[in-house]
């Protein structure tokens, strides 16, 4: 990972017409931009070309990049653009996420061998409410639980206000409750609680 500095540098350099430079800043954000459209769109294929899509789309706009916000938040907020109009092509009908067992895995570590079988069906049982949500909840919750966002942060991404993030953060956490409560009590798999922070690609 680049120091500020050095990511600094680059993107002078990138802005200036140096294509190596914004290359470099691609070397630095492929994962974290990658792991966004994969948790968004559930696809590694299709997470891949969106990438590059929203990579190629940040070249072609370096120019009207604000500088007065950071360089990720910029870029994660065209990642998520690409996600959610490839979502709306899908033409998916959405079900639609509060603080639930199954969202416990969010937050667990890797845990121990014994617990892998366990910990897979309950990521298992996460991807596939994730995959039910309306775009525009499933962002927030996604930046927050495994990008470890702010709720400013995840304002500036979204183009939205801090209460609007937290509202939404809130219903999509009820969706997915009320959800979850309607299924046999056999068919949702709680991780154990650990502490540490979510695992990404």
């Amino acid at each position: 990972m680049s120091n500020p500095e050095q990511e600094q540098t680059w993107l002078n350099q990138a802005l200036a017409g140096n294509q190596q430079a914004f290359g470099r800043l691609v070397e630095v954000y492929q994962a974290p931009v990658f792991n966004l459209a994969y948790r968004m769109l559930g696809n590694p294929g299709e997470a891949e070309e969106a990438a590059q899509d929203a990579f190629l789309k940040a070249l072609t706009r370096l120019q009207t990049y604000d500088r007065s916000h950071k360089f990720s938040t910029w870029l994660l907020s065209i990642t998520s653009h690409q996600c959610i109009d490839r979502l709306r092509r899908r033409r998916f009908t959405w079900l639609s996420i509060e603080d639930n067992p199954a969202l416990e895995w969010l937050a667990s570590s890797s845990g121990r061998p014994d617990e892998s079988a366990l910990r897979r069906e309950a990521g298992d049982e996460v991807r596939a409410q994730l995959d039910r949500l309306e775009p525009t909840y499933r962002l927030p919750l996604i930046l927050r639980y495994w990008h470890d966002l702010s709720y400013a942060e995840i304002a500036g991404v979204m183009g939205i206000t801090e209460a609007a993030v937290k509202s939404r953060l809130h219903r999509a956490r009820l969706q997915m409750a009320e959800h979850l409560t309607k299924r046999p009590a056999s068919a949702v798999t709680t991780a154990p609680r650990q502490s540490g922070v979510v695992q990404v690609l």
